[in-house]
């Protein structure tokens, strides 16, 4: 979340990093604070920063390359490292700007799917190759939660109904453990809203997933997907991601094991 940060702090933090893992580190941009008023004023964070995203991307793209002779502020380390950069985003603004920076584009569909298929295709139209990246590359964010039967499956999502029934109602908290009917604790209007932002959730037995992700990818061509996986009981979290692993070959487009993300 860049607004948080200065873009030379991350420099240098994950200049660090990628002098410690080579080739293995992605850097992440997101232009909201990623919490709440309190908590934004407590890092001593002026709010328009954010309006300062696209400056800032770009500052950071600096800070990363080779240092220019006689370039007097160097990230150290961070200069010449080039750590990939990634725009997040869950609106059409982080669209338009890694189109016009050429960089890949992550969309948080798996909270706010409203504007996916617009952010993309805007994405795509509007894309310029640049020194990272020659054409467009796309990743979406996916609730994929998979048991050995749908009906235990959608049991283990209500963790996460849950979460983000409480989140709306202004009481986020740790992760509640699951319960039988999501639907006992939620009005008509909580239901909805619910349904709404995860519409996209593939949530099921093996053969469930499998059908899901394949309908997922063939919507929106994504390159890859970031799989979320909350689970409560932390058994069923890892047999949920070893079902994914199994029937995550989609026809060798969109997902590979290796770029699947919990």
């Amino acid at each position: 979340m860049l607004p948080n940060h200065s873009p030379m702090v991350i420099a240098e933090q994950f200049g660090t990093l990628a002098s410690l893992y080579p080739g293995r580190i992605d850097l992440g941009l997101g232009r909201a604070p990623g919490t709440d008023q309190l908590t934004l004023r407590a890092l001593r964070r002026d709010p328009m920063t954010a309006e300062r995203f696209p400056n800032d991307v770009v500052e950071l793209q600096a800070l990363l390359a080779p240092a220019e002779p006689g370039q007097r502020i160097q990230a150290v380390p961070g200069a010449g490292t080039r750590v990939p950069i990634w725009i997040l985003g869950s609106s059409l603004f982080g669209a338009q700007l890694a189109a016009i920076l050429g960089l890949p584009y992550a969309f948080a569909s798996h909270f706010a799917p409203d504007d996916l298929l617009e952010a993309l295709t805007l994405y795509r139209e509007q894309f310029k190759p640049s020194a990272q990246l020659q054409a467009p590359y796309a990743m979406a964010g996916v609730h994929i939660v998979a048991a050995e039967s749908d009906a235990e499956a959608r049991r283990l999502f209500t963790s996460t109904q849950q979460s983000f029934a409480n989140l709306r109602r202004g009481q986020p908290g740790p992760l509640p453990p699951p319960i039988d009917d999501i639907n006992d604790l939620l009005s008509p209007a909580e239901q909805l809203q619910l349904s709404r932002s995860q519409r996209y959730a593939i949530i099921g037995s093996p053969a469930t997933v499998r059908r899901g992700l394949e309908r997922f990818v063939e919507e929106t061509q994504v390159d890859e997907a970031m799989v979320v996986t909350t689970v409560f009981d932390h058994t069923a979290r890892v047999r949920s991601l070893e079902i994914l692993a199994e029937v995550a070959d989609v026809g060798g487009r969109g997902v590979r094991r290796e770029s699947l993300a919990s």
